[in-house]
């Protein structure tokens, strides 16, 4: 591997760093985004219940309150809702404070993707450009211009040439796959926030919900 690098030149080196950076990306996103992680065992029926005590007109304590917004990602959507009917907020007030902190979910969401789909869209034009730069070693060489190059000369900038090519769309298939892939998964997690969110609203303001 280090020796078909070498042989790539330097272009190649941009793409390498690259490559890391959606590499790691990917992984981050892919651990942020797991099911488990944004919805915790047990956190969704501990929402509820503190809904059951809110409608069953019993006070709670924002300690508690507090607790669940620090569970998970999408523990401050619901806790919001609770926090506004635990302080005797009306359904408008309710749904204004939430909008906001729903963006703000939201965007936690999709941190970093904007970065995956511009390195998906980026590699094959560092690969193109390692390209190009073969091509200048082959024919901006005296020796090659004269017709009287070294096979080795030749050889070497077309390595370049081909290396960066396919180390590029090597690069830029998985990233867009991977783009793809993580912005469904984000959307589901939005969608599945959004139901659980509509649900215990209901619950604490069923008059207005209705």
């Amino acid at each position: 591997m280090y020796s078909i690098l070498l042989s790539a030149g330097w272009p190649i080196w941009p793409l390498l760093i690259i490559s890391i950076i959606g590499l790691a990306i990917v992984i981050e996103r892919s651990w942020y985004l797991r099911q488990i992680h944004v919805f915790p065992k047990g956190s969704l029926e501990t929402a509820f219940t503190y809904a059951n005590q809110l409608v069953s007109q019993k006070p709670l304590a924002n300690e508690h309150i507090t607790q669940l917004t620090q569970l998970s990602p999408a523990s401050p959507l619901l806790a919001c809702v609770l926090r506004e009917k635990s302080s005797g907020n009306n359904a408008q007030s309710a749904l204004e404070e939430l909008q906001a902190i729903a963006q703000a979910t939201w965007l936690k969401f999709d941190r970093y993707l904007g970065a995956l789909a511009t390195i998906a869209t980026v590699a094959p034009l560092l690969g193109l450009f390692g390209t190009v730069v073969g091509m200048i070693e082959i024919f901006g060489s005296q020796g090659a211009i004269n017709g009287a190059g070294s096979p080795q000369q030749l050889a070497h900038g077309i390595s370049v040439a081909l290396y960066n090519t396919a180390f590029g769309l090597l690069i830029a298939i998985p990233a867009l796959a991977a783009w793809r892939a993580l912005r469904a998964i984000a959307n589901q997690r939005q969608r599945e926030c959004e139901e659980f969110t509509r649900q215990l609203f209901k619950k604490l303001y069923p008059t207005e919900s209705a």
